[in-house]
């Protein structure tokens, strides 16, 4: 049996993942204001709300990962933004509809997060990456994503 072919993408943050973060920052926002909490209350809960969701749009748009590779034997690697290369291991997966998260470990960098949605990547790329992630097997004390 032969081996699967590489797969390599390129990678930038997707733009629906912060307009969706800044919707539901939003709405959460609006319930603390209807809510019957005390002034002072509301005040903290709106501002700590608004904190956690800046905090989340800026590390999810501040990825150092520009590209991806997922060679044939199964190794991952990482092109970052100063163009250094690291090899990576898949922590886990889950597939959304037409997105794919993954999350990679890689030794200097910790854990990266990567989202594979319509607006950043490529239907064919994602179409390959379904197909070969239905074969992986983590490790059972791995879980999914």
């Amino acid at each position: 049996m032969t081996s699967a072919p590489a797969i390599g993408f390129e990678y930038r943050p997707s733009r629906w993942l912060p307009r969706l973060l800044l919707a539901t920052a939003i709405l959460a926002m609006l319930a603390v204001l209807l809510s019957g909490l005390p002034w002072w209350l509301k005040t903290a809960l709106f501002v700590a709300v608004a904190l956690v969701a800046h905090r989340a749009m800026r590390r999810w748009s501040a990825s150092p990962v520009r590209a991806a590779g997922w060679s044939g034997e199964g190794g991952w690697s990482l092109r970052l933004a100063d163009h250094n290369d690291l090899p990576a291991s898949l922590a886990s997966f889950r597939v959304l509809g037409a997105c794919i998260l993954l999350r990679l470990r890689a030794a200097p960098l910790g854990e990266q997060v990567l989202l594979l949605a319509p607006d950043n990547s490529d239907a064919d790329i994602r179409r390959r990456l379904r197909m070969r992630l239905a074969t992986v097997q983590l490790d059972e004390a791995t879980p999914r994503i």
